[in-house]
């Protein structure tokens, strides 16, 4: 039997303790350690879970395979920077960093040391986001726009960071999975104090696609929506429900007259957890095992999603000074 992978754990907030739940679930890991700078919180952990918590960062982290940073995004860099003296195999939540200087840091670090990172873009795993992915490739469509809106009030109690790398990241990076780099970007929002808390984007990209997307912390409602329309279909997906619904255009013979109506199609959606799926995609890569949909998001991946993101804090910034 192979030996478990070993995975030290940094950061055990509320995505962290998600990240420790799953973790716990996996027969072929081993949580090497936990660390958080609440150490009562750490204290309560480790007991939950009999796990023990870093004693000697050189020591502890020599005997890992792997290394998970949940940490407040502003500490990803440093993070990154300690724990790569020791693991190659890193997962980072999403963004890499909080700029884009120092995201470009640890494009190079990765380069130089031949590091392995997988930044935390989660709907990538959604198992609505891969049958939508699916429906596009089968059917061979081309994508003419890409509607977006994520919205989330509680997300507000995050403050290091605006609705821009909140939120509007994910879709950035989904929008530019679909269709590639962006060309033209456009942008407007709202800005209470130093941070923006609504973003509305429209980027045109360099295959001649659509992508506008919506992402607030100042609306109540919780949504997150992807709507696609080619040139045969539009179709519509919840990534809360996980449904997927498509209308194909079909001409319909009356008498003399031609009229176009739609027929709507449920896809049933299948899939396990995002974040399991996610995860189990980590552990592969620590088992230096191929990602099963090649979908794994790395660091060059978090640069680009990144570049578009800062572009868009600008505009929107140099509209309000």
């Amino acid at each position: 039997m192979d030996k478990p992978v070993r995975i030290a754990l940094f950061g055990i907030g509320k995505m962290g303790q998600n990240h420790l739940r799953i973790l716990t679930m996996l027969k072929d890991v081993e949580i090497a350690f936990l660390y958080d700078t609440n150490m009562e919180l750490c204290a309560e952990m480790s007991k939950k879970f009999d796990i023990k918590i870093l004693e000697n960062l050189d020591s502890d982290l020599l005997s890992c395979d792997g290394a998970i940073i949940v940490t407040p995004t502003f500490t990803h860099f440093d993070y990154i920077n300690k724990v790569s003296d020791y693991v190659k195999n890193i997962f980072v939540e999403k963004p890499l960093t909080n700029t884009l200087e120092s995201t470009q840091v640890i494009v190079d670090l990765a380069r130089e040391k031949n590091l392995n990172i997988q930044v935390g873009f989660i709907e990538r795993y959604n198992p609505a986001v891969i049958t939508l992915k699916n429906i596009l490739a089968s059917s061979e469509q081309k994508i003419i726009n890409i509607d977006f809106v994520r919205t989330n009030r509680t997300s507000s109690r995050i403050t290091d960071v605006d609705v821009v790398i909140d939120l509007m990241i994910h879709d950035i990076d989904l929008a530019l999975s679909f269709n590639g780099d962006v060309r033209d970007i456009y942008a407007h929002g709202v800005v209470i104090g130093d941070m923006i808390e609504y973003a509305r984007a429209c980027m045109i990209h360099e295959n001649g696609a659509f992508s506008n997307i919506v992402a607030s912390r100042i609306t109540e409602k919780r949504i997150r929506q992807i709507s696609i329309t080619t040139h045969n279909e539009y179709i519509d997906c919840n990534l809360l429900r996980k449904e997927v619904f498509v209308d194909k255009q079909s001409v319909e013979q009356r008498l003399d007259n031609v009229s176009i109506s739609a027929n709507t199609e449920t896809i049933e959606v299948r899939g396990q957890e995002s974040l399991l799926s996610e995860l189990i995609d980590f552990v592969k890569m620590c088992k230096n095992t191929p990602s099963p949909t090649n979908n794994r998001p790395n660091e060059k991946d978090g640069m680009k999603a990144m570049r578009v993101a800062h572009k868009i804090q600008d505009i929107i910034h140099n509209a309000h000074r």
